[in-house]
């Protein structure tokens, strides 16, 4: 069949295969600085292989968690910051993981925007490769996806994939009673949730990213508020292995405290938190005032500093806490686990200081 002249090409489509290719070439060392036992760290192939044996597992489970970073990449975006977003992407899966006394394994991305370019989707897996490096999993593989038409120019977003392994014995959570004790686990900040009310909130005030950061030292607004979320994988693990009293764990997320915690606990079970332990940090009282935003509404957007909730069993509470500031970790008395049978399974008492 004689074809038309002038034939377009996939690049005149808006895709560039090359450029594609080119990424690779660019995030190749930061995917290998991911290699762990059970994973080489190349990536190339049409899938990746983990051998579960080689990791050192006897009778393991395994436990999969998927996320993405929300609007906080839209300040990456705006802001053209875009080495740390990544991280964000690994700390909101592997956390999810180590809740179950999963050790994280092995990472996969999907970064998917209009028109690529390769300098720029490098910064963001570099940092992804950073976070696995920090999680101790391999990134062993991921997708680019370009798409014009779909996404606004200078747009992208991102997902992220992660599985980890736990020994059948060891999975979370275990059984929990009342009177025993919640800590909390300082968080590095915002994280990756209620970014949609901080743009507002920001809107309001009519503050560039480039401004000083109110609520920060010597550091711009965008540099504050991209402050990459904790990954609690290894000091949690490294607790885990010490202290059996450890018994649940809860990531705050979105949905703050309220949401969060009742995850982690059985039927019939609620929690009891003292807000007036909480160190929270500025950036949360800066958000709190300037957006006029309630209390009841930060404890569930914000993690208001703490990132991560600890149940430990009321007679060991003591050997967890040495365990976890063994592991390099501050935790602190947040409150206890408490019998309920209706309305809130989180019921707080004192005040955030906001």
């Amino acid at each position: 069949m004689q074809g038309k002249g002038n034939g377009l090409t996939y690049a005149e489509a808006g895709v560039d295969i090359d450029a594609g290719n080119r990424l690779v070439e660019l995030i190749r060392p930061a995917v290998r600085a991911t290699r762990r036992s059970g994973a080489d760290g190349e990536i190339g192939g049409f899938g990746g292989v983990f051998d579960l044996k080689a990791a050192g597992f006897a009778d393991p489970l395994l436990v999969a968690a998927n996320d993405g970073v929300g609007t906080k990449v839209k300040i990456a975006i705006d802001s053209g910051r875009h080495s740390t977003i990544g991280i964000d992407l690994v700390a909101m899966c592997v956390n999810d993981l180590v809740v179950q006394g999963a050790e994280p394994l092995f990472f996969l991305d999907y970064y998917a925007t209009g028109k690529l370019t390769p300098e720029e989707a490098a910064s963001v897996v570099k940092g992804i490769a950073a976070g696995c490096v920090e999680a101790g999993c391999a990134l062993l593989g991921g997708e680019t996806a370009e798409m014009p038409g779909l996404y606004a120019e200078g747009d992208y977003d991102l997902a992220g994939f992660a599985v980890g392994a736990v020994e059948r014995g060891a999975l979370l959570p275990k059984p929990i009673a009342a009177g025993d004790v919640l800590l909390g686990l300082k968080s590095s900040g915002v994280h990756s949730n209620g970014f949609s009310l901080v743009r507002r909130i920001l809107a309001r005030a009519g503050l560039a990213y480039d401004a000083p950061a109110p609520f920060g030292a010597n550091v711009t607004l965008a540099e504050a508020l991209l402050e990459p979320t904790r990954i609690y994988v290894k000091p949690l693990l490294a607790a885990l292995r010490r202290a059996p009293q450890i018994l649940a764990l809860a990531h705050i997320t979105g949905g703050g405290f309220p949401d969060n915690i009742p995850r982690a606990l059985p039927k019939g079970l609620g929690a009891a938190l003292d807000l007036s332990v909480i160190d929270v940090p500025e950036v949360f009282r800066w958000l709190a005032r300037e957006g006029g935003v309630t209390e009841p509404e930060m404890l569930r957007t914000f993690n208001c500093g703490i990132g991560m909730v600890v149940a430990v069993a009321r007679d060991g509470a003591d050997d967890a806490i040495g365990a976890l500031r063994d592991a390099g970790e501050a935790p602190v008395i947040i409150g206890e686990v408490v019998a309920i049978e209706s309305g809130s399974r989180v019921a707080y008492r004192g005040k955030l200081a906001l």
